[in-house]
């Protein structure tokens, strides 16, 4: 779908709701027909934010059936496979993860990994969208997203108060350049992928998917894990990190979980007091002052120095003034140059790994750029929320609903009609601008 550029928000708006309609499939949503036909983690909680303003009963049951593939430890899956779907349609699928044969699986198949927990977030936005009906909404979701955080605070701690991730794919940002040291750890050859056919190279150009080499060390990943059945034990890991995207969604989902304690008439302030312990030690740990950035930490605790958007993302957390002001100065400077005609590029423009068409190591993506706008909104910084939000609309009127976006020229890239797109563009069409009106920044990209 590619969208013109004098259509009118109410068109944009019917557009991205038949985008989501027809990847509605029995109770969840598909990020994309073509390439993910199953349903995925905060795919999911994206979407749901934008069924909210739709549809806020399709974005009940997208949470709700997502939670009905959780793990009795209490983790909610990066996949959920629809059984109705040929079992090759998607690698890696559900008889290369197996999860039917570990004990605490859920009895649909699944992977064994988790995805960024901004799902209490997404609940609470659900809920909002239609409160006589939400309270027992949330009712019902509460204990599976108390469990999420637990597992995520018990099982995967660094002993900082942060949790780690143990598979790039956990991060949501798979080929990030922030993975790429941990990565080079793990010893794979591609011959791993023998007899195994990467089906993303059907529908996307090989150019804009994580190479070959990459996939070796993914499954390399995941082949020691689930010899492991899972568990989060010594030696299951080939690879560990701490994500700031991942741990400042974790905080600010913490918080809405506290919320959603008050709603619902349970203690809040275990959750408040979770939150804040993240915040923390995401401020101890990941913030370098010098660089007004927050970095990613290797398995030794070693700061990545690789500026990616995920770094931005705390915004979403309350932050002191001159950590704001630092990100900000970041975002607006060469690295990122915020701009009305393109979202922010996935990683540094500036970056030794940066790569304008390849997955994320710079294209520029709806969602993280959502999460970056809802942090400059929480923190009063509306004129660079207003220029973000110009630029996120603009690159779907443009190009449509693709998945990713070129920093520089705001090409479409990725597969089209993607769910997320579109769902967090209806959530924007929803939301009042921010004021004042967008002016242009130095730095946009010709």
């Amino acid at each position: 779908m590619r969208a013109s550029r004098t259509h009118s928000d109410a068109d944009l708006r019917r557009q991205a709701i038949t985008v989501l309609r027809g990847n509605w499939e029995r109770g969840h949503t598909v990020p994309s027909r073509r390439l993910y036909p199953h349903q995925w983690s905060w795919d999911s909680a994206f979407i749901a934010i934008g069924w909210a303003h739709a549809s806020p009963g399709r974005g009940r049951h997208e949470l709700e059936s997502l939670l009905a593939a959780q793990w009795s430890d209490g983790r909610v899956p990066q996949i959920v496979f629809n059984p109705a779907v040929p079992r090759d349609a998607y690698f890696p699928g559900p008889d290369f993860w197996r999860s039917r044969d570990v004990p605490g699986a859920p009895a649909m198949e699944t992977s064994g990994i988790v995805q960024p927990p901004v799902h209490a977030v997404a609940a609470l936005e659900v809920h909002r969208a239609s409160p006589a009906l939400g309270r027992r909404f949330l009712r019902r979701v509460y204990p599976g997203l108390k469990a999420q955080h637990d597992y995520l605070l018990r099982e995967r701690s660094d002993g900082h108060d942060l949790a780690v991730i143990v598979h790039p794919w956990e991060s949501g940002q798979d080929n990030s350049p922030a993975w790429d040291a941990e990565l080079a750890r793990v010893s794979a050859d591609v011959e791993v992928l023998a007899g195994h056919r990467r089906r993303d190279l059907d529908h996307v150009d090989a150019t804009e998917r994580p190479t070959a080499a990459d996939y070796a060390r993914y499954v390399a990943i995941v082949d020691t894990y689930r010899e492991h059945g899972y568990r989060d034990e010594p030696g299951a890991h080939l690879f560990v990190a701490v994500d700031p995207l991942f741990n400042a969604l974790l905080a600010r989902s913490e918080e809405a979980l506290a919320e959603i304690a008050d709603i619902i008439g349970k203690p809040s302030e275990p959750h408040r007091e979770r939150a804040a312990a993240i915040r923390d030690a995401l401020l101890a740990r990941c913030y370098d002052p010098a660089a007004g950035h927050f970095f990613a930490l290797d398995r030794d605790g070693g700061r990545v120095p690789e500026h990616c958007v995920g770094g931005l993302v705390p915004l979403v957390l309350d932050l002191p003034t001159d950590v704001v002001d630092a990100l900000v100065a970041g975002m607006t400077g060469p690295r990122f140059a915020l701009n009305d005609r393109v979202p922010l590029p996935s990683y540094d423009l500036t970056g030794p790994a940066f790569d304008a068409t390849r997955y994320w190591r710079g294209p520029a993506w709806i969602n993280t750029s959502w999460l970056v706008l809802r942090g400059l909104e929480r923190h009063g910084r509306h004129a660079e929320a207003a220029t973000l939000r110009a630029a996120m609309l603009n690159a779907v009127r443009h190009e449509g609903f693709r998945e990713y976006f070129d920093p520089h020229t705001g090409a479409g890239r990725g597969v089209s009609d993607f769910s997320w797109s579109a769902a967090l563009a209806l959530d924007l069409l929803a939301t009042p601008a921010p004021t004042p009106a967008p002016r242009p920044l130095t730095g946009a990209p010709s």
